[in-house]
């Protein structure tokens, strides 16, 4: 199962000045393509202290200068591992246009104001649902998760505010190194990566934004 991969050229010369202009650029290239269901869907990979590596996949729910964020209940597995190990892969699979973009860097909370703002933005069943699931724990059967959402359902009707979860909200990922990857013919692929003068590519450093310095890599396909 292969295919060939027949794509526009995709050099440094192509390169916006940071890696977040750039990815703002393919963003808003892919959303407005219309080629995808979710196009903020990513990939999220993280790992225990030790190195026991877990992967699945977040939307995305915003990003700028600072990084890229996504919300999710802190207990879960992910909220777990990133508590105690900072480090994070996000991974965009843009396959329809070739396209696939790495991020790699460290996650931190953000502040409970922004999470209150962004809960409110949710609909009313995802708000209920963030109540109703202890995520990543085990249950007993999904009769025992539907009824606790009618329980909060009832308890918090439609209209009525809800407040945040206090063991729910977002991380922001501030990115050590981006990776922005073009497929082409005969694995050929043309691999662009960004990385932070401060940190090396796979750093820990959180302090990544509008001031940091990055340097371009070409990378083997």
């Amino acid at each position: 199962m292969r295919e060939q991969y027949r794509s526009e050229s995709f050099s440094e010369d192509d390169l916006a000045a940071d890696p977040m202009q750039q990815f703002a650029r393919w963003f808003r290239q892919i959303a407005a393509g219309g080629m995808l269901h979710e196009p903020n869907a990513m990939v999220v990979s993280t790992a225990t202290p030790d190195g026991v590596p877990s992967s699945r996949t977040v939307l995305l729910k915003m990003y700028d200068e600072r990084g890229f964020v996504f919300f999710t209940n802190y207990e879960s597995r992910k909220g777990r591992e990133l508590a105690a190990n900072p480090r994070v892969s996000l991974l965009f699979p843009w396959h329809p246009l070739a396209r696939q973009v790495i991020v790699t860097g460290s996650a931190a909370r953000v502040g409970r104001e922004e999470t209150a703002a962004y809960f409110r933005t949710r609909p009313h069943g995802s708000q209920l649902g963030a109540w109703a699931s202890d995520q990543s724990s085990v249950i007993g059967s999904r009769e025992e998760l539907v009824r606790r959402y009618e329980e909060l359902s009832a308890r918090y009707p439609e209209g009525e505010q809800i407040p945040a979860p206090p063991h729910w909200g977002g991380f922001r990922v501030v990115p050590a190194a981006i990776e922005f990857w073009q497929g082409h013919e005969n694995r050929l692929h043309d691999r662009l990566r960004y990385v932070r003068e401060d940190v090396d590519a796979d750093g820990e450093d959180g302090g990544a934004g509008s001031g940091a310095a990055w340097r371009v890599e070409r990378l083997c396909p």
